[in-house]
């Protein structure tokens, strides 16, 4: 299955917002089920900071694509299962890797 890349900035900067609810999100739901909860699983800081790293270089103009994946991409990969939004940040990551989906012209 091909992940679907973003097609304009406008929407990868979308992609990365939504990520960003995502995640705060899915620290809520673990806080309201677990009362008794220590801590987040493992994996949600670093995602955490990884994602409002991309976010921060966006505001401040300093995004640039690259070849590699995203510095989360392994342990989001690892803990897919246990991301609702894994798809979302598959698709961030390959339009990192692969630059925007634009139409090439005739």
């Amino acid at each position: 299955m091909a992940i679907q890349r973003a097609r304009t900035p406008e929407e990868y900067a979308e992609m990365v917002k939504q990520a960003k609810f995502e995640i705060e999100d899915l620290k809520n739901c673990l806080l309201y089920e677990m009362e008794d909860l220590i801590s987040f699983p493992a994996f949600l800081e670093p995602l955490d900071e990884g994602i409002a790293e991309v976010y921060q270089a966006m505001c401040n103009g300093e995004y640039s694509f690259g070849r590699e994946d995203l510095p989360f991409m392994e342990l989001a990969n690892q803990n897919g299962d246990q991301i609702p939004f894994h798809v979302l940040l598959q698709q961030i990551n390959e339009t990192h890797r692969r630059g925007l989906d634009v139409e090439e012209g005739d």
